[in-house]
């Protein structure tokens, strides 16, 4: 899929180092003549040389990843090793430690190939590329399925409709295991381009060194990303490089779209406001940016080569203006389903293309789309997408009774034990890898159910039910 782009750097690191794209082919002619195709390896993802190269040598030589967060929670590894048992791991070499029984086989820009001494046989469907988590580390062993045309159909998708080519030089803001951040590296080595690869965070003076120095041309980032930025003074820096705002990964709040969107037309930069899920290989829907204005709260329309329609209960297709429905995606970029266990990853394209989003939402007469709300219960942390059933099981293994509800940006964890609050947020952040200030914590004598003993989550925002001090979220940041 990655292809040659003669002498061209496909990556540079925060010291100035080059990766070339004929390192990727010494890269690939390594790890292919190591890994059997088809294999399964599990790839423990930071933004750096070792785990880029990795991954292009993986996806050139079909061999399929899992693509997981090297800071990931060691129990969250250990379940996942256990039950999808790959033939080998690729991981940073100061991690290797934990692995004293798999043999080491090579090390490769400060990444180590690990074989497993217990591996599975592993019997892979044949366009399967590589595998993505779907709702942040909470201990699912739930992934995308994602095929080799997913992959090329959206890239080759972001590319047409932000113009990409090999002169973008696109800094890292986002991790490559979570689907943006892998779609913002795909699209890019598609295109040729060089990628500015770091793993500082954007409060970090050395992150707005590197970008000046190397003259970045676009910045990538979910909302929280956008809201630190404004109390950055993102609009009083000195960018010239910068040509492209994008955003994704949850809703930006109107206000804050429209401060951005008039900033990008005053500066002569363009910004994105985009909209997607891993199950869809990232995106979906883009609203142009000449609309950023004009549309604010819009997620804009279906990314080339796709379709969006809405459909009522009855999944019949819902043409009036206004009215909400099932957001539904129809494009070569759909995922080929899931996988919970081993067994799965000889299954087949299950999607056929089609993908019932769980969001509801409506289209005004220009055929502009706008998410209006859930069918389900999931809501986006740090662009983490997180199922709030799932999360209420992991603090089953604390607690022994607990309720989860929320919004994009913040999950409120209702419990009817006093004292706990700090422990709980620790906890349930150390689990899902995300800031524990993305958790509030409320007290509550009992939690409400119905007559079949469910939980009846629209009583617990009534503010009579709660007897106990209310404990406010620390800022962001």
């Amino acid at each position: 899929m990655f292809g040659l782009h003669s002498n061209k750097p496909v990556a540079i690191n925060e010291q100035g180092e080059i990766l070339s794209y004929k390192d990727i082919v010494r890269i690939s002619n390594v790890l292919g003549n190591i890994i059997p195709s088809r294999s399964l390896v599990f790839c423990l993802c930071r933004n750096s040389f070792g785990s880029l190269g990795g991954y292009m040598a993986f996806i050139n030589n079909r061999i399929v990843p899992v693509m997981l967060d090297a800071k990931s929670d060691r129990q969250f590894l250990e379940n996942l090793l256990n039950l999808y048992k790959p033939s080998f791991l690729w991981l940073p070499e100061e991690q290797t430690g934990c692995f004293k029984t798999w043999k080491c086989l090579v090390r490769v820009y400060g990444y180590v190939l690990l074989q497993n001494p217990d591996a599975a046989v592993h019997n892979l469907y044949d366009d399967l590329a590589l595998l993505l988590t779907t709702s942040g580390s909470t201990g699912s062993p739930k992934f995308a399925r994602i095929s080799y045309l997913n992959l090329q159909s959206n890239a080759g998708s972001i590319i047409r409709y932000l113009n990409l080519n090999q002169e973008e030089r696109p800094v890292t803001t986002l991790p490559m295991h979570y689907s943006f951040g892998l779609s913002v590296i795909n699209s890019h080595l598609l295109s040729g381009a060089t990628i500015l690869l770091t793993a500082r965070s954007i409060v970090e003076k050395e992150f707005w060194s590197f970008l000046k120095r190397e003259n970045a041309s676009s910045l990538s980032g979910v909302p929280y990303t956008y809201e630190m930025l404004k109390r950055l003074r993102f609009f009083r820096m000195d960018l010239p490089s910068i040509r492209t705002l994008v955003q994704a990964g949850g809703k930006l709040s109107i206000e804050l779209g429209r401060e951005f969107a008039e900033y990008a037309q005053a500066s002569g930069k363009r910004f994105f406001v985009m909209y997607g899920q891993t199950e869809a290989t990232a995106r979906m829907g883009y609203l142009p940016c000449e609309k950023a204005l004009s549309k604010p709260g819009s997620i804009g329309i279906a990314i080339p080569g796709g379709k969006f329609s809405l459909r009522d209960d009855n999944r019949q297709i819902i043409e009036s203006v206004g009215e909400p429905g099932e957001l539904v995606y129809e494009g070569a970029n759909v995922s080929l389903g899931y996988s919970e266990t081993v067994e799965d990853l000889v299954k087949g394209d299950e999607n056929k293309g089609v993908l019932y989003t769980g969001d509801l939402a409506k289209k005004d007469e220009d055929g502009y789309y706008y998410i209006v709300g859930r069918k389900k219960r999931f809501i986006k942390l740090f662009g983490n997408r997180i199922n709030l059933d799932e999360a209420e099981k992991v603090l089953e293994n604390i607690t022994a009774e607990c309720a989860c509800t929320g919004t994009d940006g913040q999950m409120v964890i209702y419990l009817t034990e006093k004292n706990r609050e700090n422990e709980i947020r620790q906890y349930i952040a150390s689990k899902m890898n995300i800031s524990i200030n993305a958790f509030k914590v409320r007290y509550i004598q009992a939690i409400p159910r119905n007559s079949s003993g469910k939980t009846v989550y629209s009583q617990l925002s009534t503010p009579d039910c709660f007897t106990a001090s209310q404990f406010a979220m620390t800022q962001w940041g």
